[in-house]
């Protein structure tokens, strides 16, 4: 979920509009022979989150509810699923996909209760356990990590959810941001482990200086860039 403006300035949650394919798919397409892996991408879940697949090298970044099944009819193998962080709807087929696909999950530590634990969102007044995921291995904030052939810049930026991690391709000038930065938004921060500030200074320190090409892959919504929103977005940008 994702935060925008409500009357007076008060920060409101806000879903995604519906759209069972990624809004960005435009943007995708442009995209996509500029960025060596093939991207595809698909949104599952009542919260519409998306997920992104880089065909040529097996990586799945976030795993919505429905994502297991959608992997199966394309016919695509998860040789390492990577989470941007641990909210349950970027985990709900974690485990699942892990067990069919026999794969890797790289996550932050601060994030591995979530994943491991089936009732910790069930402690926080969410209806929902969650099949817990085979502990995996830990990633943090690095200039370089190689993943299957890809070499990552990882950023940790946490406020919206301990342990959040954004993944940069530097070639293609590409960030899987998760729930960091939305087009015109920002992740909220009004559930456990949320902290506004750190969000905000974590965008503005590590996101923004990353450059105004950069474009953004978010887990809920449609592409944006790094220019745009920090010159337009109402949270965090110039206006």
């Amino acid at each position: 979920m994702r935060e925008r403006l409500g009357r007076g300035g008060q920060r409101q949650a806000s879903v995604a509009p519906a759209h069972r394919r990624l809004a960005l798919a435009p943007a995708a397409r442009s995209i996509a022979p500029l960025f060596s892996m093939n991207l595809d991408t698909f949104t599952g879940g009542i919260f519409d989150t998306n997920c992104f697949f880089l065909r040529d090298h097996g990586i799945l970044i976030d795993a919505p509810q429905d994502a297991a099944a959608w992997l199966t009819t394309r016919g695509y193998t998860v040789k390492t699923l990577l989470l941007t962080h641990g909210h349950i709807d970027h985990v709900w087929d974690a485990a699942r996909i892990q067990r069919e696909h026999g794969c890797r999950v790289g996550y932050h530590a601060d994030g591995e209760p979530m994943v491991t634990t089936p009732d910790f969102f069930r402690k926080f007044g969410f209806g929902w356990d969650i099949e817990p995921i085979t502990p995996g291995f830990h990633l943090d904030e690095t200039p370089a990590q190689t993943i299957e052939g890809v070499t990552w810049q990882i950023l940790h930026v946490p406020g919206h959810c301990p342990g959040s991690l954004c993944f940069l391709e530097k070639g293609a000038g590409i960030l899987f941001g998760g729930d960091v930065l939305f087009a015109g938004g920002v992740g909220r921060t009004d559930l456990p482990g949320g902290d506004t500030d750190l969000l905000f200074t974590g965008i503005r320190t590590k996101l923004f200086p990353l450059g105004d090409d950069i474009t953004v892959l978010s887990g809920h919504g449609p592409a944006t860039k790094i220019g745009i929103e920090r010159r337009t977005n109402p949270f965090v940008g110039e206006v």
